[in-house]
């Protein structure tokens, strides 16, 4: 999806994945928001233009010439950043969850020192970097890189706050937060690890985009009441983990769910069967297709008696022609696939 539209701007369900962090940002206080980008900045300014606009805040753009990896940014910042002693929220554009940030400031203040990290906790820790505190307390004591031994079960969940005296552990060069910032702040004492109640995923990756997916439908479920319809147009609306943009189109046969995201203007036809999907806008999806843990793109359209399954991802303006079969491809844009797909590939 990235070849054709900046990350941070790809719909997570219905919605650019920065603008369901840059509104909790404000819900917080959060008045200027610097953005590191690196891929079609001057897509990203048009964009977000209208959010600055819309929430009344100010978003500076930090662009890189060169990547600068996680902690160079903060260097390139450094005038806006470090302009005053207000404290800092970081976080990466990949992450979601409930966005606790009135919480993680408050927690922040408290405590004094010159870092928080929001931790999460996960069942299989052996597979990240694992965030030691000492006992008792909410100082962090290390990092462990992938234990082979249990030694916790919180790793790092992509979210921090500084205070701007950071700032002058970081140098203008490519730098790792995690492996070159975090351990020598941890070693003065000054590192605190916050917990994140409920939900979190980071969803860079596209199966860990349709499990992010299925973690916030699911959340969103629970806040809300069954499913609500539209009697009169036939459109669902949102509710059993669906939630659909009220401008698509649905015929009644369809069967929708659970954990489906249908896009603005997408269309589904008769007898279409969709399961832990995501059709994103202007898509249209025809008769008795299948689709099932796959991304379809902005403007792509699946044939009839066509099945889709098994992380398959289209990408932009992509066409699969009817009565085929499409296993675990990824399908770069303006694309027509009219041969079938048994094995998981790339088709360039």
């Amino acid at each position: 999806m990235q070849l054709s539209w900046p990350k941070p701007l790809v719909e997570f369900c219905n919605k650019a994945m920065i603008l369901h962090q840059i509104e909790a940002l404000v819900k917080a206080g959060v008045k200027d928001i610097v953005l590191a980008v690196n891929y079609r900045p001057e897509v990203m300014v048009s964009v977000l233009k209208k959010t600055e606009e819309e929430f009344g805040i100010t978003i500076h753009f930090s662009v890189e010439t060169e990547p600068l990896g996680t902690a160079g940014p903060l260097a390139l910042a450094r005038e806006i950043l470090g302009k005053d002693d207000s404290p800092f929220f970081v976080l990466n554009s990949d992450v979601t969850c409930v966005y606790p940030f009135e919480a993680f400031r408050d927690f922040h203040l408290a405590h004094k020192c010159e870092g928080s990290i929001m931790v999460t906790k996960v069942a299989e820790p052996s597979a990240y970097g694992v965030v030691v505190t000492k006992p008792g307390s909410t100082v962090i004591d290390r990092f462990v890189e992938k234990p082979v031994e249990f030694v916790g079960n919180r790793i790092n969940a992509g979210i921090y706050m500084f205070n701007p005296s950071v700032l002058d552990r970081i140098e203008l060069r490519p730098t790792s937060i995690e492996k070159e910032v975090f351990p020598a702040i941890a070693a003065d004492q000054q590192l605190h690890s916050f917990d994140l109640q409920g939900f979190w995923m980071d969803v860079g990756q596209p199966k860990d985009f349709l499990s992010g997916t299925c973690l916030y439908l699911s959340h969103l479920t629970s806040q809300h009441s069954p499913l609500l319809t539209d009697p009169a147009k036939n459109k669902w609306v949102y509710g059993g983990n669906v939630m659909v943009d009220p401008s698509a189109d649905i015929d009644p046969t369809a069967v929708i769910g659970p954990n489906v995201v249908i896009g603005p203007d997408a269309k589904i036809g008769p007898g279409v069967r969709l399961q832990r999907c995501v059709i994103m806008s202007n898509a249209v999806v025809r008769d008795h297709a299948w689709i099932a843990n796959s991304i379809v793109g902005w403007n792509s359209n699946v044939g009839r008696w066509t099945r889709v399954e098994n992380i398959t991802v289209l990408g932009d303006d992509v066409t699969i022609k009817d009565e085929l079969y499409v296993n675990g491809a990824s399908v770069l844009p303006h694309k027509s696939i009219s041969t079938s797909i048994t094995e998981p590939r790339i088709v360039m």
